[in-house]
């Protein structure tokens, strides 16, 4: 299962991340636990510098805007 964190404010582009991630992880058939992060200092330890910013397994995969669908295809695939 793959562990993905969505950092940010809790703005609208955050939420929407999230639920975007989650529902191409189930069209895709891959287990994922999605955590939304609004803490600040999650931030700082990933070294974001906008928002909303993806985190997949301890790994920054993206920051900045939301993603588009195949990049997410590509991060739960591999």
């Amino acid at each position: 299962m793959k562990q993905i964190k969505v950092l940010g404010s809790g703005c609208a582009r955050c939420a929407d991340t999230a639920k975007l991630i989650e529902a191409t992880a189930e069209r895709l058939g891959v287990a994922v636990q999605v955590v939304k992060e609004t803490n600040p200092q999650a931030l700082v330890t990933y070294r974001v510098m906008s928002t909303p910013a993806v985190v997949i397994d301890e790994t920054l995969v993206h920051s900045g805007s939301m993603p588009k669908t195949e990049h997410i295809e590509g991060w739960l695939q591999s």
